[in-house]
């Protein structure tokens, strides 16, 4: 099993940045996949991005494409998300998610996850 624990939300302008972590304990990182979901309230969690278990293939939703970006560390037993040009409609509290696989297929279902963090909330004022 694996635990995963979510930091480096906050409040910040329409415009800014925010880098997420997500620190795993338990089995070896580097054999789970990762994900980043969010949840807006009054709405359902829905799926940010994708990174496969060495990093090379990831994958977006379409919202945040081209100003988010997932990686991972696996010496460090950590995971990122790097928010940029963040958005009012960005605010939400932001879950990561690990399956234990080795494809790299993007995953991006919750019920496609094994173990989830607590989540972190992410605001962005206008």
């Amino acid at each position: 099993q694996v635990q995963l624990v979510e930091s480096g939300g906050g409040l910040v302008q329409a415009g800014g940045s925010l880098r997420l972590s997500c620190a795993a304990s338990g089995r070896t990182f580097s054999t789970y996949v990762m994900g980043w979901f969010r949840q807006a309230p009054g709405k359902e969690r829905e799926f940010v991005a994708h990174c496969s278990r060495g990093g090379t293939y990831t994958n977006y939703a379409d919202s945040v494409k081209g100003r988010f970006t997932i990686s991972r560390d696996n010496a460090k037993n950590t995971g990122y998300l790097q928010m940029n040009s963040l958005k009012p409609e960005d605010t939400a509290v932001y879950f990561c998610a690990a399956k234990f696989t080795s494809s790299s297929y993007a995953r991006r279902r919750e019920n496609e996850y094994d173990y989830w963090g607590q989540g972190t909330q992410v605001t962005v004022s206008s």
